[in-house]
């Protein structure tokens, strides 16, 4: 689960909009496996059904809730550096 979350984890911050590199490496994989154990439970929850090879919707799911946490993360934790975030911060 440590490797899928790092992994999962780079490619959602990869995928995520703005730029999100300013959360710390450890929250990057704390996000993966959240995106991969949430990703997995929503894929089940909307009727994703099992292969018997490599499930890539699965994967494409955990990808994106990953995503979405990391952007959580970078806002709850004050490192989002996003153009809106920059604006702010200029006006203030």
């Amino acid at each position: 689960m440590l490797i899928a979350g790092v992994i999962i984890g780079l490619l959602g911050k990869f995928v995520a909009p703005g730029d999100k590199d300013n959360i710390p490496i450890w929250l990057t994989i704390v996000c993966g496996i959240g995106g991969v154990l949430l990703g997995w439970f929503v894929y089940d929850a909307f009727g994703g059904d099992t292969t018997s090879g490599v499930d890539w919707v699965r994967w494409i799911v955990a990808i994106l809730v990953a995503a979405v946490l990391v952007v959580i993360a970078s806002t709850v934790t004050g490192r989002n550096t996003s153009k809106t975030a920059k604006m702010k911060s200029k006006l203030t």
